[in-house]
C-alpha cells in the first residue's frame, strides 16, 4: 500500500517548492505528536550522530525515534523505532492515519520526503525523544517546521550547491537559521562559519567542549575501543554525548552498544569496505583513515556532485577504479566520467566481481552500496 504509493512520487527534484511543508504543516500539526525534537543538521555525519543519540536514549529507557535518510536497501531503514527499524505492518498503518488527516490535494502534492517525514512523525506518536535528521538543506528542509528542542549540528561543507548556495558562507547560513533556540555544535572546518555562528544572538549555540568534560573524553574512549569505530565517526559520538549531557542525562558506555549505522566504513568482507559518503569531506576522512593502504575503489556517482576533486582526493590511496553500473537519472554519464579518470591517469574497467587478493573500497553514494549489496545477491 505505501510502497505502491510512494513509487508514484519522484524522489530527486530540480526545483522545490519551499512554501508547502510548512502550509501543510500548519494545517495538520495539531494532529501530530509533540516529542521533545532533536533535529540534526550539517553536511556529514547525520546520521551515525542521530543513531549514537538515539541508541543510548533507548538504552536509558526512552521510548525514541529516529528518522534518517536515504534508506540503502529497504525504506524501513529510515524510521527506525525504540531499536529496530519500524515493521511493515506499522508503517502501513501509519500511512493510513496520515492519508485520513490529509487532504488528498495536499497528500498528492507533497514531495517523497516531506511525505516520508510527516510519515516519520505519525508513526513517532508514543515517543518521549525524537532524533530527527534533515535530508539536504536547514531552513528549508522538510524537518525544520517541527518544534525542537535542541539542535545539533554536524560539520559543514560543500555540498547540494544547487540549493543550499555556492558559497560555504551561504550554506552555513541556510543549514544555521533551522536552529530555534538551543544548538551544539561540533569542530568545524571554515574560519566563517564562526563567524555565522557568533552572529545568531537569538539562541544559545554551545561548542562541544563547553558539555564534555574529562570523564566523558574517557568514556568515549571507551566506546570507541568498544565499537572499533572509526576515527572520523569518534567526532559524531562526542556530538551525541553532548546532547545527552545538554539534558543532564547520565550515561555509561555500554548504553552504546550495537548503535553502528550500517555503511559507515562497514567491513563487508575482509577485503571489502563499505562506505555512502558521496561529497569531498567524506572523501578526506575516508582518505586519512585508510591512510596509505591501497584500494580498488567500486565507484560511480551522481552528475551534481564534484566527483574530479572527490577522485583527487582519494587519488593517493587508489589502485584502480571499478565503475559499477546504476541505471539512475542523476547518475553522470559513463563517458563523462571516464574522461575525469583519464585526465587523473587512474586506471579503470568495469566493475564485475571482487577478487580474494584485492582490498576494495565502494564509495559514491547510497545507490552505489545498494547496487553493488545487489550484484553480491543481498
Amino acid at each position: 500500500m505505501l510502497e505502491q504509493f510512494l513509487n508514484n512520487k519522484p524522489l530527486y527534484y530540480t526545483e522545490i517548492d519551499y512554501s508547502r511543508m510548512p502550509r501543510i504543516y500548519n494545517k495538520i500539526k495539531s494532529k501530530l505528536p509533540k516529542p521533545k525534537i532533536v533535529h540534526l543538521i550539517g553536511t556529514n555525519g547525520k546520521g551515525t550522530t542521530g543513531r549514537f543519540l538515539a541508541k543510548a536514549l533507548f538504552s536509558l529507557g526512552y521510548k525514541v525515534g529516529h528518522y534518517t535518510s536515504p534508506h540503502i536497501i529497504k525504506f524501513n531503514e529510515r524510521i527506525w523505532l525504540n531499536g529496530k527499524n519500524i515493521e511493515d505492518s506499522i508503517l502501513d498503518e501509519v500511512h493510513t492515519k496520515l492519508q485520513s488527516i490529509l487532504s488528498k490535494e495536499d497528500s498528492d502534492s507533497l514531495s517523497y520526503f516531506e511525505y516520508t517525514t510527516f510519515l516519520g512523525m505519525m508513526a513517532f506518536k508514543d515517543c518521549e525523544y525524537v532524533i530527527l535528521e534533515a535530508g539536504l538543506g536547514g531552513e528549508y528542509d522538510a524537518t525544520a517546521v517541527f518544534d525542537k528542542v535542541l539542535t545539533l549540528v554536524t560539520p559543514i561543507d560543500y555540498d547540494h550547491e544547487a540549493f543550499l548556495g555556492d558559497t560555504i558562507g551561504d550554506i552555513a547560513i541556510t543549514k544555521l537559521n533551522a536552529i530555534q533556540k538551543y544548538a551544539v555544535i561540533t569542530k568545524q572546518n571554515y574560519k566563517e562559519i564562526e563567524t555565522i555562528v557568533n552572529s545568531k544572538v537569538n539562541c544559545k549555540i554551545y561548542q562541544i567542549n563547553e558539555l564534555l568534560k574529562n570523564q566523558d573524553y574517557e568514556n568515549i574512549e571507551i566506546i570507541k575501543n568498544r565499537l572499533n569505530l572509526p576515527t572520523y565517526l569518534v567526532q559524531n559520538l562526542e556530538l551525541s554525548i553532548s546532547a545527552l549531557k545538554f539534558f543532564n542525562l547520565s550515561y555509561a558506555s555500554e548504553d552504546f552498544e550495537d548503535s553502528k549505522l550500517f555503511g559507515r566504513l562497514t567491513k563487508y568482507k575482509d577485503n571489502v569496505l563499505l562506505d555512502v559518503g558521496h561529497n569531498t569531506l567524506a572523501a578526506k576522512a575516508i582518505s586519512k583513515e585508510l591512510d596509505s593502504k591501497k584500494i580498488t575503489l567500486i565507484y560511480n556517482t551522481y552528475a551534481d556532485k564534484n566527483y574530479e576533486e572527490i577522485l583527487n582526493i582519494l587519488k593517493p590511496i587508489i589502485e584502480s577504479v571499478e565503475i559499477i553500473e546504476i541505471n539512475e537519472d542523476r547518475i553522470e554519464t559513463r563517458e563523462k566520467l571516464e574522461q575525469c579518470l583519464d585526465s587523473l591517469e587512474i586506471y579503470y574497467k568495469k566493475f564485475e566481481t571482487i577478487e580474494k587478493d584485492k582490498n576494495y573500497l565502494v564509495f559514491g553514494s547510497f545507490s552505489v552500496v545498494e547496487r553493488f549489496l545487489g550484484v553480491m545477491g543481498e
